[in-house]
């Protein structure tokens, strides 16, 4: 294990490759067989389970249910809302046949001609179409609204540059896509869930967010607006945590999706959609590890505490079990997750490097003479730092450690946020600034123009106009046009 941190490489050194590094290496995720694909391994995948868990809470209490829809879409379907085709189409796998057979020259199994589909399937990049196609059954009267539903579902996005959880051909998300009867409550309803998306990465991630409206260009294909929330990233670049779309009537028109008001009167519906996906798990890694490896908030771990213990004798190990046992029944009901390693497999050192890796948030070890004097040292993984103390209370005491390490990483990282943003007036002060990473906050005019001018010439994207804060207007740093308020520049993962 000690080789294995030593090939790490150090983020100063190399950021992409780090990253890279930290997931094989923490047992997250590997590449699979399948171009562009990744395998999410067992510990990886108990990360995500925390993720999901949560999550599917906060939206159960706002009301919402889950459901599941196909994961083949026909063609046509996407054909029905232009903006929605026009910003997939180059993304989109397509079934074009249902059949193999055996290759009569002995070439293995090959495409059976005769099998080809009447209409193309797509495999599912997003499911508004299919799921509005389904809710014209399910909609006639003002009675039927609003309809909450989520998934949890893959989906697949054809992505030529992979990177393990940040960027995969398939990967794991959930979408809402909720129907209502009129337009403030489907405005209401994707605010509402940007607000869901923003307490769950500050209050279980520890990832500080901006909220925000995208620009025209950023906004999700078939929208009339998207809301997101921003994060920064330890390199200075921003990502985007997750978005909450207002689609307006658009996907209600282009599926003949009516329903009859109080009045008779019929109506189109009014839609949302929002999603956040197993790039929260990039989020997460490269907010708060470091050289050492993952440091993962106590509120995500897979388990908060490990405890070690440190034997000479089978009959010593067998006094440390028994005392470590209580303590372990003690942390489990505060609702602690603890694992106690006694495994005779590995040395106390190796295992220590093992867990510092995994980003254990807390460390227990026992030895001798703990055993003798009723204490236990305790490391905690976001400082790096340790301490002796007694066993009496100690269920207590980790309890309110979890609670400060929570704190703490959030902190650090809020910290680092504010230290890299920036205001700027000027455009040559903006393409200077731009090269040391981080948000720099600057007016613009609001042209799409303009915008991707800036874009060409600094890859820096407008992550977000935000709803909170200065609303002070300006002019713009380009044109010198007016400018309603300062706008979130970064470059972008």
């Amino acid at each position: 294990m000690a080789k294995e941190l030593k090939e790490l490489t150090s983020r100063s050194k190399d950021y992409s490759q780090w990253y890279q590094d930290l997931v094989i290496k923490a047992d997250l995720a590997e590449n699979s067989a399948v171009r562009g694909c990744m395998v999410i391994k067992p510990y990886g995948y108990a990360i995500w389970e925390k993720m999901q868990r949560q999550l599917d809470d906060m939206f159960k209490e706002t009301g919402h249910v889950n459901a599941y829809f196909p994961l083949f879409i026909p063609k046509s379907f996407l054909s029905k809302e232009a903006d929605h085709v026009e910003g997939f189409a180059k993304e989109c796998a397509v079934v074009t046949h249902y059949r193999l057979k055996n290759d009569p020259e002995g070439r293995g199994v090959v495409v059976d001609p005769e099998a080809k589909l009447e209409e193309e399937l797509i495999v599912r990049p997003t499911s508004e179409t299919i799921i509005w196609n389904t809710y014209r059954n399910w909609i006639q009267s003002y009675r039927d609204l609003p309809i909450l539903v989520n998934q949890w579902a893959n989906v697949v996005r054809w992505e030529m540059r992979t990177r393990l959880f940040l960027r995969t051909a398939e990967f794991l998300w959930q979408e809402g896509h909720t129907a209502h009867a009129t337009q403030e409550e489907a405005v209401e309803e994707a605010r509402r869930m940007l607000e869901v998306y923003a307490c769950f990465a500050e209050e279980y991630m520890a990832v500080p967010v901006v909220k925000g409206v995208k620009s025209a260009s950023e906004r999700f294909a078939g929208a009339v607006d998207t809301y997101a929330i921003e994060a920064l990233m330890q390199d200075g670049k921003a990502l985007q945590a997750g978005t909450s779309h207002f689609l307006g009537q658009n996907f209600a028109k282009a599926f003949d999706v009516t329903f009859a008001d109080k009045e008779g009167k019929r109506e189109h519906v009014w839609a949302t959609s929002w999603g956040v996906s197993t790039r929260l798990m990039g989020a997460l890694i490269m907010s708060h590890s470091d050289d050492n490896g993952l440091v993962l908030p106590p509120k995500l771990a897979p388990y908060q505490v490990v405890i070690v213990p440190i034997y000479r004798s089978e009959e010593q190990l067998a006094q440390i079990d028994e005392k470590v046992e209580g303590i372990v029944k003690a942390l489990k009901a505060l609702g602690v997750s603890v694992k106690y390693d006694n495994a005779d497999n590995k040395k106390p050192g190796w295992k220590f490097s093992e867990y510092e890796l995994k980003g254990v948030p807390v460390r227990l070890a026992m030895g001798g003479r703990d055993l003798e004097n009723n204490t236990v040292e305790v490391a905690r993984r976001d400082t790096l730092t340790k301490e002796t103390i007694s066993c009496d209370n100690i269920d207590v005491y980790i309890k309110n450690l979890l609670d400060d390490i929570q704190a703490n990483i959030y902190k650090k990282a809020s910290d680092y946020r504010k230290s890299h943003t920036i205001e700027v007036d000027t455009y040559e002060e903006f393409k200077e600034k731009i090269g040391d990473g981080g948000f720099i906050l600057a007016h613009w005019d609001g042209t799409p123009e303009t915008e991707e001018l800036i874009k060409t010439e600094t890859k820096a994207t407008i992550r977000c106009i935000p709803l909170d804060g200065d609303k002070t207007p300006g002019k713009c740093m380009v044109t010198g046009k007016p400018s309603v308020q300062r706008v979130i520049f970064a470059r972008a993962y």
